[in-house]
C-alpha cells in the first residue's frame, strides 16, 4: 500500500470522527452554550483526555511502537506477542492504581490542576468533581486501546484503530440529541454525557481487542514482571510524557489560566474542535503511519526509504495544512457561525470563539510539523533531545499566557499555544538538520515555497469574498449562509490546488507515483 494511501486510510477514518465531533459540539453548544455546566463538562473531560493523549497516544505509543515494530521485524510474531503481553500486564496494574488514586483525590485536583478558578463557585466546582470521577475510567480504556492500536498499526492494519473514535461521538451525539429533544436541565445533561464518555471507552476497548484477535494475535493477561524490555519501555516513556504531549500540556495549562474567566474553557474548546479537524485528519494520519514505517525502515537499514518517508510526509502535511490555517485565520466568523450559532450559542459567543480560532490557526502548521518531526527522534529511540525542546515550549507558553491573558483574555491562551508550537518546531527541525537525520530535498523545499505562495493567493481571495460578500455570508437564512460559506471554501480550495499545478509544485505523474508506491 502506498504511503499516501495509508495516510488516506487513517485520515478518512479520522475525518468521519471529526465530522461527528462537530455535530457533537454543535448539539452541546445548542444545549449548554458556554455556561457553567459546559465549562464543568469540558474541564472534567479534558483531564482524563489529557492523560489519554499523553500516556496513551503520546508517550506510550512513542515508546511502544518502535520497540514492538523491531520485535516484529527481527523476532517475528511470537517475539512481538511475548513483548506485548509483558507490557499489557504492567500497564493494566498501573492504570488501575492511577485511576483509583486520582478519582479519590479529584476535589484536590480540580482545585489545583483542572480548574482552580472554579473553587470560587461551589456548585460549578462540585459538578466538575462529580463528572471527573465518572469519566476517569475512560483513561483506563483508552490507554489500553492505544496499545492495541499500536499493535494493529505496526502490523499495517490501520483502519479499525482509526475508525473506533467515531464511537465516542456517536454515543455523545445520541445523548446530546436526546437531552435537547427531552429538554433536560443542564446538570442532568452534563452527567448523562459523562456516563456516555465512559460507556464509549469500554465499547472501543472491546471492539479493538476483538480486532487484534481477528488478526490471529491473541493476547493473554499475565502476571506483571518488569523484564528488561518493559524497563526499556518505561525509560523511553519518561521523556516522551512531556515530548509527545507538549501541545496537550500547553492546552491544559491554558485551561487552568482560563478558568478564571467565565465561559473561557468552553470557548477555547469550541475553537479547538474546529482547529482539530485538519490537525486530526492530517497530523494523526502522519503520526500513526510514519512512526512504525520509520522504525521498520531503520531496522532494515534502508536509508533511501527513511529519506523518502520523511520528505513525502512533510510535503503531504503542509500541502493540506497551510490552506486550512489561512482559511481559519481569514474567515473564522463565518465558519463558527454556520457550525455553532444556534440555541444558547449567540452572536457574541460566535465572535469570541472566532477570535480564539484565528489565534489557534496561526499554529496549525506547527502542530502538524511536530507530528512529522517527532517520529524521526522516536524511531531512533532518542527521547531526551525533543524533551528539552518541549520543556522550553511549555515554559514559553506559560509565560506568554500569563503575560497576555489580562489584555486578550481567552484569545491569549490560543495565541500562546501557537507561538510555543512554532518554537518547538524550530528546535526539532533544526536539531534533525544538524544531525543529518532529516534534510529536505531541493524539490521538497521548492514545493513548500510554492505552497506558501498558493496559500497566500487563496487568503487574499477569501478576504475579498468576506469583504464584498458579507450579505450572503451572514444572511438571515441558515441555508444561504451555509451554501455561501461552502461555496467560498470550494472556490478557495480550487484556486489553491490550481496554483499548485500551474506553478509546477505538483505534477500529475508525481501524485500518481506516490499513490502507486509499493510497500
Amino acid at each position: 500500500m502506498g504511503l499516501l494511501r495509508k495516510f488516506a486510510t487513517v485520515g478518512g477514518a479520522t475525518m468521519a470522527s471529526r465530522v461527528l465531533g462537530f455535530l457533537r459540539e454543535a448539539l452541546i453548544a445548542a444545549t449548554l452554550g458556554a455556561g457553567p455546566v459546559a465549562d464543568a463538562f469540558y474541564a472534567a473531560f479534558g483531564f482524563p483526555n489529557l492523560f489519554r493523549r499523553i500516556l496513551g497516544e503520546g508517550a506510550f505509543n512513542s515508546a511502544f511502537i518502535p520497540l514492538f515494530a523491531k520485535e516484529l521485524e527481527g523476532g517475528g510474531v511470537a517475539a512481538a506477542r511475548k513483548f506485548a503481553e509483558q507490557v499489557m500486564a504492567v500497564l493494566v496494574v498501573v492504570l488501575l492504581a492511577l485511576c483509583a488514586l486520582l478519582m479519590v483525590f479529584m476535589p484536590f485536583l480540580v482545585d489545583t490542576v483542572v480548574a482552580p478558578g472554579f473553587s470560587a463557585i461551589p456548585e460549578k466546582f462540585e459538578i466538575t468533581v462529580g463528572m471527573g470521577r465518572i469519566m476517569f475510567p475512560y483513561l483506563f480504556c483508552m490507554s489500553l486501546v492505544a496499545m492495541l492500536s499500536g499493535i494493529m498499526n505496526s502490523m499495517r492494519h490501520y483502519f479499525l484503530a482509526a475508525i473506533l473514535p467515531v464511537l465516542l461521538n456517536v454515543v455523545l451525539v445520541s445523548l446530546a440529541a436526546m437531552a435537547l429533544w427531552l429538554d433536560f436541565e443542564d446538570n442532568l445533561t452534563g452527567y448523562v454525557l459523562a456516563w456516555g464518555v465512559v460507556f464509549s471507552g469500554f465499547l472501543q476497548l472491546f471492539l479493538l481487542y476483538w480486532g487484534v484477535r481477528k488478526q490471529d494475535f491473541k493476547l493473554s493477561l499475565k502476571k506483571p514482571v518488569f523484564t528488561p524490555q518493559v524497563k526499556r519501555l518505561l525509560v523511553l516513556m519518561g521523556p516522551a510524557i512531556i515530548t509527545g504531549g507538549v501541545v496537550q500540556i500547553n492546552i491544559m495549562i491554558g485551561r487552568i489560566i482560563a478558568s478564571s474567566q467565565d465561559g473561557a474553557i468552553s470557548l477555547l474548546n469550541y475553537a479547538d474542535r474546529i482547529n482539530q479537524l485538519p490537525l486530526g485528519i492530517i497530523g494523526i494520519a502522519v503520526g500513526v503511519v510514519l512512526l512504525p514505517e520509520l522504525s521498520r525502515a531503520l531496522k532494515a537499514s534502508n536509508a533511501e526509504e527513511v529519506h523518502s518517508l520523511q520528505n513525502n510526509s512533510l510535503e503531504f502535511s503542509l500541502a493540506l495544512t497551510l490552506p486550512a490555517a489561512v482559511g481559519f485565520a481569514v474567515m473564522p466568523i463565518p465558519i463558527v457561525n454556520i457550525l455553532y450559532q444556534r440555541g444558547a450559542f449567540d452572536a457574541e459567543t460566535t465572535a469570541m470563539t472566532a477570535a480564539a480560532l484565528a489565534a489557534f490557526a496561526i499554529g496549525l502548521p506547527a502542530y502538524v510539523l511536530i507530528k512529522v518531526f517527532l517520529p524521526a527522534f522516536f524511531a531512533r529511540e532518542d527521547m531526551k533531545s525533543p524533551l528539552w525542546y518541549s520543556l522550553i515550549s511549555v515554559a514559553l507558553n506559560i509565560a506568554l499566557s500569563l503575560m497576555l491573558f489580562p489584555r486578550l483574555g481567552h484569545v491569549a491562551i490560543a495565541l500562546a499555544t501557537s507561538i510555543s508550537a512554532w518554537v518547538n518546531v524550530l528546535f526539532l527541525g533544526g536539531s534533525l538538520w544538524r544531525r543529518g537525520d532529516f534534510c529536505p530535498s531541493s524539490a521538497t523545499i521548492k514545493r513548500i515555497a510554492l505552497m506558501i505562495f498558493a496559500s497566500a493567493l487563496m487568503g487574499i481571495f477569501l478576504w475579498g469574498v468576506q469583504e464584498y460578500g458579507s450579505e450572503m455570508l451572514f444572511a438571515q437564512s441558515v441555508f444561504i449562509r451555509i451554501l455561501s460559506v461552502l461555496a467560498a471554501i470550494a472556490a478557495g480550495a480550487t484556486l489553491y490546488f490550481s496554483a499548485l499545478f500551474v506553478t509546477g509544485a505538483f505534477k500529475k505523474q508525481d501524485v500518481l507515483r506516490l499513490l502507486r508506491r509499493n510497500k
